[in-house]
């Protein structure tokens, strides 16, 4: 298993200094945020793409998504949607990033009438993610919390290069279980983001283990060779810990929980692997 941090955590950072963060903290890749505010958005040119290439190859450390802010079952036209989605693919692409994450962002519409809409707009973004070798993960998230929701609609698209990724706070929230969770999703999980908060009214985000999330429950179903990513939602909450000073043992914690998890297996004897 291999672990990621999501760039949320460490706000407006310069990348050189992301990358350095990452590899000293023992993660091997980092989930970027494309926005404005972020160093890497689909707005900057060649130049700088090819230097965060650089940047991270320096450390030694992937580039595993580009986190994108379309919202596919939005209310509005599909063409501006799905341009979105497509830059968002281009920007991966040059980057050397396995997958786009977006939103559901169906707000109140009726479910079936969101799962329509989103299932078209990912269709269609689908193909050129397939062209250009990524993959577009949508995530378990405000209108479509569950693994069931998202399901509904990546059962509708029918494409490998569309794909799930589970926010393990959200399915909570949601009232799922982490088993229902993992069956709805698994034959489209492309890695699971872990994070941890105090309790449903106080959603500030903590160091991983002083929570209420059921991060071993979780973790005890994913795929041992696959992705795990720290999102510490930073820029929401300003007065939140600074997240440098947490990731080594944020990393502990979660090779903890997998070491664990092995045990039960009967696996001790094993060497664990770092996720």
């Amino acid at each position: 298993m291999k672990f990621a941090l999501s760039t949320l955590g460490v706000p407006g950072r310069p990348l050189q200094e992301v990358a350095r963060l990452a590899a000293d903290s023992g993660y091997q890749g980092v989930e970027l945020r494309a926005h404005p505010e972020e160093p890497v958005h689909p707005g900057i040119g060649t130049t700088e793409r090819a230097e965060a290439v650089r940047e991270f190859e320096r450390a030694g450390v992937e580039i595993l998504t580009v986190a994108g802010y379309a919202r596919i079952a939005a209310v509005g036209e599909d063409g501006p949607v799905i341009k979105e989605m497509e830059r968002l693919c281009r920007l991966a692409k040059d980057l050397g990033a396995s997958f786009v994450r977006v939103f559901p962002g169906g707000g109140d519409l009726p479910p079936a009438e969101a799962d329509a809409i989103a299932a078209r707009r990912l269709g269609a973004a689908a193909e050129t993610a397939a062209d250009l070798g990524v993959r577009i993960l949508l995530e378990t998230h405000d209108s479509h919390r569950t693994g069931a929701d998202v399901t509904r609609v990546l059962g509708l698209v029918g494409h490998k290069h569309a794909g799930a990724l589970w926010d393990v706070l959200h399915t909570w929230i949601g009232g799922e279980a982490p088993e229902a969770t993992h069956a709805a999703l698994s034959p489209f999980l492309g890695y699971i983001q872990v994070k941890d908060v105090a309790s449903r009214d106080d959603l500030a985000p903590l160091p991983l283990g002083r929570g209420v999330l059921p991060l071993a429950e979780c973790l005890a179903l994913a795929d041992p060779d696959g992705w795990v990513c720290w999102e510490y939602e930073k820029r929401w909450y300003p007065t939140a810990p600074e997240l440098p000073g947490l990731l080594t043992a944020g990393r502990e914690h979660l090779l903890a929980v997998i070491r664990d998890r092995d045990a039960g297996d009967g696996s001790a004897a094993a060497e664990p692997s770092g996720t």
